[in-house]
């Protein structure tokens, strides 16, 4: 993907309600309404870089990116 998300305000917000969340794993804390929230508002500022997410391939994509970065937020 193009875009470097880590830095975006619905990604932070994301990973705090996470953090504070207790939830030991990020996909079901994205399933949780909570995270559900955070996420498609992340979604939203995607489409709003540019980033086209309207096929399930590439959505399901960037949220294995999410995913992988909210489980191991040192790796980028």
């Amino acid at each position: 993907m193009d875009w470097d998300f880590s830095d975006d305000g619905a990604f932070i917000a994301l990973c705090n309600a996470f953090r504070e969340s207790g939830e030991t794993s990020a996909m079901e804390f994205l399933a949780t309404g909570e995270g559900a929230f955070h996420f498609q508002e992340l979604t939203q500022n995607a489409a709003g870089e540019g980033i086209d997410l309207s096929d399930s391939d590439s959505m399901d994509e960037f949220q294995q990116e999410v995913l992988e970065l909210m489980d191991n937020p040192n790796s980028n």
